[in-house]
């Protein structure tokens, strides 16, 4: 068995694109400070009959916190799937 360690014709060459808007989007000073007691919107629903709306409970990591969304349960969002 041979192995060629030629590149294909069709590949892509890997080019480095500006993420600078990014990194900005979710630096930790824009990120809001949350707190145990406080309902927040969903950005996205755990389940199609849950409510839009989740009860911060606990906070688990960094970026993630117990909460408790009625018609669902108890779940665990990062910071990103939620407004304050």
């Amino acid at each position: 068995m041979k192995i060629t360690t030629q590149r294909p014709d069709c590949a892509v060459p890997a080019v480095r694109q500006n993420l600078d808007w990014l990194s900005k989007a979710y630096s930790k000073s824009s990120v809001q400070h949350c707190q145990p007691s406080v309902w927040v919107r969903l950005l996205e629903l755990p389940s199609p009959y849950s409510s839009d709306e989740a009860l911060l409970l606990c906070q688990v990591s960094a970026d993630e916190w117990l909460a408790w969304v009625p018609d669902h349960g108890e779940v665990t969002l990062n910071i990103r799937q939620y407004l304050q």
